[in-house]
């Protein structure tokens, strides 16, 4: 029973570890704390969700979903974030979270709450593992984490564009006087933001259920994450990710707490970031 648990612990986890790192990304190249991205990968799910229930094939419905969700997030860096590229952090976020709030509300309004449920073809699939049986889903989930999240570091680091966008999270004055495409560079990070968005919407929507508003507030984990790594650290962002999600399931086990679950991603966060803090005072302690 515990292996089943920690199973699905680490499948949600690898979501949020990777809901975060799109976070990290798009905060590193823009200085911009999307609280939309929930409601980005809910408008693929549900789209998803739909163009199954009108026998669309299902690797069409995933594509189209994956290419609103990206397009959606576009769109908005390309058109909306321009414009308040000289606003204070907190102003970029709450404009964000408008865009959340319009995402939601047009959801809503052709998706009423209603049991559903999202099914891609890898759920046929599986493996055992240590006597539990790992569905196809879950295992494409974490390995899908672990090469993206790669992926990126060396996306990051060893491309051009990559470079560009280390670049402009630095200075964005200083990049803009030094020739960088500032409006293409930020239309990049959104647009890989937004595919990431993509993707976890539509693995959370078979995992959890496809809900507009379940799906949106997933936002919150995945931000606690991307806290664990300080919006810097990819590699952090993915372990604070794994250890939410598998301290959010091993907690359903026991009782006097399973209600609060919920709140693991705060407590999970909160005592990671001590833990690091406390590591760098001593390092800094060793070199005095």
């Amino acid at each position: 029973m515990y292996g089943v648990f920690f199973v699905t612990g680490l499948a949600m986890g690898a979501l949020y570890a990777l809901s975060g790192v799109g976070l990290v990304v798009l905060y590193r190249c823009t200085g911009v704390l999307n609280l939309a991205y929930g409601a980005l990968g809910a408008a693929g799910a549900m789209l998803a969700w739909q163009l199954e229930q009108w026998a669309w094939p299902e690797p069409v419905a995933w594509a189209v979903a994956l290419a609103v969700a990206t397009l959606l997030s576009f769109v908005y860096g390309r058109f909306v974030a321009p414009l308040l590229a000289w606003r204070e952090p907190v102003v970029k976020a709450v404009a964000t979270l408008g865009f959340a709030l319009v995402i939601l509300g047009i959801l809503n309004y052709f998706w009423v709450e209603a049991p559903r449920r999202l099914s891609l073809a890898t759920d046929d699939l599986g493996l055992r593992v240590l006597g539990v049986r790992v569905t196809g889903t879950r295992a494409l989930v974490l390995v899908a984490t672990l090469v993206m999240t790669l992926g990126i570091t060396l996306f990051l680091n060893r491309t051009r564009i990559g470079l560009l966008m280390r670049a402009l999270a630095s200075q964005r004055d200083l990049a803009s006087m030094l020739g960088v495409p500032v409006r293409r560079v930020e239309a990049t990070a959104w647009l890989i933001s937004g595919l990431l968005a993509g993707f976890t919407g539509l693995m959370f929507g078979d995992l959890v259920r496809p809900n507009p508003g379940a799906l949106t507030f997933l936002v919150i984990p995945a931000m606690a994450a991307a806290v664990v790594g300080r919006l810097q650290s990819l590699s952090l962002t993915l372990a604070g990710g794994l250890v939410i999600g598998v301290v959010e399931a091993m907690a359903t086990l026991v009782h006097p707490i399973s209600a609060y679950r919920t709140a693991t991603p705060f407590i999970v966060a909160t005592l990671l970031l001590l833990w690091l803090q406390r590591k760098r005072r001593l390092t800094f302690s060793g070199q005095d």
